[in-house]
């Protein structure tokens, strides 16, 4: 598929992006306690789920990870720069990595799929029937967020952040967070779409950091930046770092 084809191939097989839990799922799990057998059987099927997706992600190679809401049309801005940065991601021979839905994801599944890159998607089951986006090479379904968040953090060597809502705030503190403390190496976090971060930007100096929070040097675990080629710069440099080439 060339650069500037906009046409749009069938969905992809498999699962169904965003189908409905059936009863026993997370819902189940997070009531409170339940009889013993019953947790048992749910840690079983969380440990097999874990497994899956170990299974289904072991060998795909270098990849980032593009957070940002389900809810932009291809027309938008953000949708738009989605697409350029999954296209110049594939080009630096990353592989694209996101939740396998519409909007930021689609986007940046569709700029890998341009570039003749790999194009992932790790799909969590929601109430609401959707379908994933039809850019996928693979596509893995997942019944529990934070099972899904660790098969986003555990095979991506850097994370892109675009506007989105509740579940991409998750994703980026969760991530932040996980640097902060040294439970995952420094990876690159790449936050992108600066207009719309500035009032989050000016709550963590005003709140955070101004009330000491967080230190001033937390902030130095992201860059935030609107161009794609210092976006894909910023991650390019850190893998070459960490394959000893720097």
């Amino acid at each position: 598929m060339s650069e500037h084809d906009t046409s749009k191939p069938s969905p992809a097989s498999g699962p169904q992006w965003g189908k409905t839990p059936p009863k026993g799922g997370e819902h189940h799990l997070l009531k409170g306690p339940r009889l013993r057998r019953q947790e048992l059987w749910t840690t079983m099927k969380i440990f097999a789920e874990f497994i899956r997706g170990f299974r289904s992600l072991h060998f795909i190679g270098p990849c980032v990870t593009v957070f940002g809401s389900a809810r932009f049309e291809e027309d938008h801005e953000y949708y738009i720069l989605a697409r350029e940065v999954g296209r110049k991601l594939a080009q630096a021979d990353f592989g694209v990595m996101t939740g396998g839905g519409p909007g930021i994801m689609e986007a940046a599944n569709r700029g890998a799929r341009d570039a003749g890159g790999l194009s992932i998607g790790c799909n969590i089951e929601l109430p609401m029937e959707q379908h994933p986006n039809p850019y996928l090479d693979r596509f893995v379904d997942f019944k529990y967020f934070f099972v899904r968040k660790v098969m986003l953090v555990k095979y991506s060597d850097a994370f892109v952040v675009m506007p989105g809502g509740f579940g991409t705030l998750d994703e980026l503190f969760e991530t932040a967070v996980l640097i902060q403390t040294a439970k995952i190496e420094r990876f690159p976090i790449v936050i992108m779409g600066r207009e719309f971060w500035e009032p989050m930007n000016e709550f963590i100096q005003k709140s955070l950091i101004g009330r000491k929070t967080i230190n001033a040097e937390d902030m130095n675990l992201v860059t935030v930046t609107d161009d794609p080629d210092e976006a894909i710069s910023v991650i390019a440099e850190a893998q070459a770092l960490r394959n000893g080439k720097g």
